[in-house]
């Protein structure tokens, strides 16, 4: 499943509206880092085309995962402040859509609404990813890498919802110039 569902799913109709307005697309052409570990990061990004990879020093710089369309970057930097744990780099020429966070931090700020559905979202994303990283380490009776499989209760009632939404953003910024 697409990781951005979690974030669409739990925002209303105005949050999604004022993502839309508040961001912006951007080229990441292929070998460029996007994120680069240990240094802050500006950003909340959506990968609307191509693929980046997650790399870590830790593992020589080795690629842990593969990002595509759908995908968030940068939420884990965004909720704590604290530099990024890995680099993303573009695999592809790729587009995101870019959130800036000082816009994020004054919506969040004077938005009490928009806050709950933001911190709610971001909280499912992360313990569905938690759960994931559990799983791949073995650490479950069921060790099934199906993200469709299990799906969690909070995103299947507005899933059509969401799907529709990230559908639609995806279609109307590949239309645009």
């Amino acid at each position: 499943m697409k990781k951005a569902l979690y974030l669409l799913a739990q925002l209303s109709d105005r949050d999604f509206e004022w993502l839309l307005t508040a961001g912006r697309r951007l080229a990441v052409p292929s070998g460029r880092s996007l994120i680069q570990e240990g240094q802050p990061t500006d950003a909340l990004y959506i990968i609307l085309d191509g693929t980046l990879a997650v790399c870590v020093e830790a593992f020589g710089g080795e690629t842990i995962a593969e990002l595509s369309s759908g995908e968030v970057i940068g939420e884990m930097s965004f909720v704590d402040s604290r530099p990024p744990s890995a680099t993303v780099k573009a695999m592809a020429d790729s587009t995101v859509w870019s959130i800036p966070r000082l816009k994020l931090n004054a919506k969040l700020m004077h938005d009490v609404e928009f806050a709950a559905h933001f911190y709610h979202a971001v909280a499912v994303f992360l313990s569905d990813r938690l759960r994931d990283t559990v799983s791949r380490l073995g650490y479950t009776k069921n060790n099934t890498l199906d993200e469709d499989e299990d799906l969690n209760p909070q995103v299947i009632s507005n899933l059509e919802l969401a799907k529709a939404r990230l559908d639609w953003l995806l279609n109307r910024l590949k239309e645009a110039p």
